[in-house]
């Protein structure tokens, strides 16, 4: 479903525009909670969001301990930022470019996204600001993998 931030006279209307985004959101919600039920091996893709840069060693542990954490929870994990960076240079500004943009491209094949962690990082927060604007749902999570209330 498609909505737009203007009403049918073109006037930008954001109340009404967040209302049917907050409907749509709790919709796809309990679409994949009944999926979820009906269909006992069905996993929705999930979008794991967490640091990369900084101490990359620890990081990657970090993601990869996010990911067997999605999967217990019956869901498919996707960080990009741990396949990527196997073929694209993080600290060559253009590759980083296209690792973002790619990865860009996957989150919007998604049904969630997971953010982990304490910090938020430049490229998170441009993930963060990409699946709201889809109207994805975002759930927060802390880097012992504890879902925190925003």
């Amino acid at each position: 479903m498609s909505v737009s931030k203007y009403n049918c006279e073109g006037y930008f209307d954001p109340t009404a525009y967040d209302a049917f985004m907050s409907i749509e959101r709790e919709t796809r919600a309990a679409t994949l909670e009944g999926l979820s039920r009906r269909v006992p091996n069905y996993r929705p893709l999930v979008y794991i969001c967490s640091p990369y840069a900084g101490d990359i060693e620890r990081n990657e542990q970090n993601a990869l301990r996010y990911c067997r954490f999605a999967l217990q929870h019956k869901c498919l994990p996707l960080a990009p930022h741990l396949y990527f960076t196997r073929f694209l240079d993080d600290s060559d500004e253009a590759q980083r470019a296209e690792g973002l943009f790619l990865g860009f491209i996957l989150l919007t094949k998604c049904a969630e996204v997971w953010v982990f962690g304490d910090t938020i990082s430049k490229g998170m927060s441009m993930e963060i600001d990409s699946a709201e604007r889809r109207g994805m749902r975002i759930r927060y999570f802390t880097t012992d993998c504890e879902e925190v209330a925003v």
